[in-house]
């Protein structure tokens, strides 16, 4: 659900992102400004999660999964996200990863702000609206997602558990995500969870989405020792 960050930013004289610790990320300047920055990215994550949804087309890969969990729990789509992120977190702790103030809230508000945008939001009965609400929950996504990881105030849980799996096992980045995005698409079929063409391009689209995306999102921190 959640691109990770690594590397995003690689061009010569563009803003980077910056390697900080939770308390760091705090006293790193502009903090009103990421403040709302991560906010909003959060909300519009929510609600662009919720769109591609209800394009039923096929999810996401981590909200194939969501879905599949709320049809087999006393929970909304939203509190399956909240739940899975909460274990997602737990299993930050034999990996060394630390939360920041901007993990907390995406673990918290993505969910929230899905649930708000499900009770609105109706399928489309044409295939034509359904593409078109589909195309538009994956490029609102990785607004949302440039806007989050701009702020600069910790990786989603989600990210986290990629980069601490990565950093543990060794194992090339892509090979960590393409594993555990393979993994959740099938647990999430397995429970009835909606997988199928937007499945496929989310997974293909919204890395090179989110680079291209990312640079003019990135605030400049006041961190001397920032990478970015």
């Amino acid at each position: 659900m959640e691109p990770v960050r690594s590397h995003l930013l690689t061009a010569p004289g563009r803003r980077r992102l910056a390697d900080l610790g939770p308390l760091e990320q705090l006293r790193a300047g502009r903090l009103s400004r990421r403040l709302v920055q991560l906010t909003l990215g959060l909300a519009l994550y929510g609600a662009t999660l919720a769109a591609v949804v209800r394009a039923t087309l096929g999810n996401a890969p981590w909200d194939v999964l969501h879905q599949g969990m709320a049809q087999h729990l006393p929970l909304t789509l939203g509190g399956a996200v909240i739940l899975a992120s909460a274990v997602v977190l737990l299993l930050w702790v034999p990996l060394r990863q630390r939360p920041g103030l901007g993990t907390i809230a995406n673990a918290v508000l993505v969910g929230l702000a899905a649930d708000a945008t499900l009770a609105v939001l109706m399928a489309p009965e044409s295939l034509e609206a359904r593409v078109a609400l589909l195309l538009l929950g994956v490029v609102g996504n990785a607004v949302a997602t440039a806007a989050y990881i701009g702020a600069q105030l910790g990786p989603g849980p989600r990210d986290g558990l990629m980069t601490g799996l990565h950093g543990r096992t060794g194992l090339p980045l892509g090979v960590v995500r393409t594993g555990l995005e393979v993994g959740v698409v099938a647990l999430g079929f397995l429970l009835g969870g909606v997988a199928g063409l937007g499945t496929l391009l989310y997974a293909l689209a919204i890395g090179p989405l989110v680079q291209w995306l990312l640079p003019p999102f990135v605030v400049e921190l006041d961190e001397p020792g920032s990478r970015g």
